[in-house]
């Protein structure tokens, strides 16, 4: 025979596992043809029974590799120096990666062809494949890690009264129709691998740091956390009004900070892998996304209003559990907030990043302390507590309990957690706090504990 294995060549002396990884790696490159009966220096030895060995071949085609890779494979047998040896044709697909359906799309699952040898496929080569096969996105492609949990993210669903199942992870995109995980599911769940670098500086020039923290894990998750270290970072000054009413204003208004922060995670190109950044200046915060614009909208687009979601399920699922109000009103909120202020946002955007930057109302260097070791923000009226140096908590944590129990009527544990990305911990810790100080008052018992405003 003068056939030898080379880029488009496999030579195999009878069926075996290691077959379906050349098919794999030929459907994934630029197809080639098995030889089974052959030995690897091109000796034809043939194969007992051709029909059995056909049949192992088509079985392991249909079911060992996905996506479905049937129409680009061929499996006859011919006869070589007088004995029978079976023929697997590969054709390249047209949906790569195709992996093994045991591994996943991963570089264990994922072969290519080097030379005369099939390889695992690296995860920068697989994202490729992925990008360049149909137009699936990002949310919706399989995810390189199936080994999942969803521990923190059904505790967000459980605490809006939402059902976290497999039923509902079919249903809200988690899963493939062949049951493979997908990325969004890879975003919600504890093995999430995207993050948020928060930077907080005590100059504009960016030259003298005073705290640095990455935010890792589910993407609700994040959002609280993040949410609540800005909380802490934006300073509030109280005076009483005309009314006699207590009057809170903050270095940036709060609804804003959560629009941006909104807007950083579910707008966000996770094909990307590097972080998200935010800086906290003493005069205003940069939030940086990466992967600009959603093709084919432009900067006035959207300042005029469009939008194009370019992760519609995960901004469903945000929608769902209450993070997101509306869609596709959050840079119109951000705006209108600053309409009657001479420091508007400004929104800088290239190809591949989205940069927002969100001024103060009333900058205050001297208060910009770390909130890791501030207490408490002094103004002309009168100091107002920051942190509280027993419990961990700030004012504004209690303030967002007051506001969610002043439009639910009570909140729980779980609750409060969640609205103030909390440890369970120190929820607990505020709550009692907040009982003891006359502003809350308990009702139940066991799970179905309880907080109401103290009449």
């Amino acid at each position: 025979m003068e056939l030898a294995e080379d880029e488009h060549t496999e030579f195999k002396r009878a069926w075996s596992d290691s077959a379906k990884r050349s098919i794999v790696a030929f459907a994934n490159t630029d197809g080639g043809t098995i030889y089974i009966g052959v030995d690897d220096d091109g000796t034809v030895i043939g194969v007992k029974d051709p029909d059995q060995c056909m049949r192992q071949a088509t079985q392991a085609a249909a079911n060992a590799i996905l996506p479905d890779i049937l129409n680009f494979i061929s499996v006859s047998t011919n006869h070589m120096e007088g004995l029978p040896v079976v023929v697997v044709q590969v054709r390249r697909g047209t949906h790569p990666p195709y992996y093994l359906a045991d591994k996943g799309p991963r570089p264990a699952g994922v072969y290519i062809r080097s030379g005369a040898a099939s390889i695992p496929a690296t995860e920068t080569a697989i994202l490729d494949m992925l990008r360049q096969s149909a137009p699936v996105a990002y949310e919706d492609m399989p995810s390189f890690q199936q080994q999942l949990t969803f521990i923190a993210t059904k505790a967000f669903f459980d605490a809006s009264g939402i059902p976290f199942g497999e039923h509902q992870h079919q249903s809200l995109g988690l899963l493939t129709p062949d049951g493979v995980y997908t990325n969004l599911a890879l975003l919600l769940s504890d093995q999430c691998m995207a993050s948020i670098k928060v930077a907080a500086f005590a100059d504009i020039g960016k030259e003298a740091f005073q705290s640095r923290s990455e935010i890792t894990g589910p993407l609700p998750q994040q959002f609280e956390q993040v949410r609540s270290l800005l909380s802490q970072y934006n300073h509030v000054r109280s005076a009483v009004g005309p009314d006699m009413r207590r009057v809170d204003e903050y270095d940036f208004p709060p609804d804003v900070l959560r629009e941006a922060l909104l807007n950083l995670i579910i707008h966000r190109d996770y094909g990307i892998s590097a972080p998200s950044l935010i800086s906290v200046l003493p005069d205003h915060i940069e939030f940086v996304n990466l992967g600009g614009l959603p093709t084919g909208l432009t900067k006035q687009d959207m300042l005029n209003g469009i939008s194009v979601q370019r992760n519609p399920k995960l901004t469903s699922i945000f929608y769902r559990l209450r993070l997101v109000e509306a869609y596709g009103t959050g840079i119109r909120r951000i705006t209108h907030a600053y309409a009657h202020m001479s420091a508007k946002p400004v929104f800088s955007i290239t190809d591949h990043t989205f940069n927002l930057s969100i001024p103060a109302l009333a900058p205050n260097p001297s208060t910009k302390e770390d909130p890791a070791i501030s207490t408490r923000v002094q103004d002309s009226h009168s100091p107002t507590k920051r942190i509280d140096s027993h419990s961990g908590h700030t004012d504004e944590h209690e303030s967002l309990i007051r506001k969610y129990v002043r439009d639910h009527g009570v909140v729980t544990r779980a609750e409060a957690q969640q609205i103030t990305g909390m440890s369970q911990a120190a929820a607990a810790r505020l709550l009692r706090a907040m009982v003891e100080k006359g502003r809350l008052r308990r009702v139940g018992n066991g799970p179905s504990t309880a907080y109401r405003i103290k009449e």
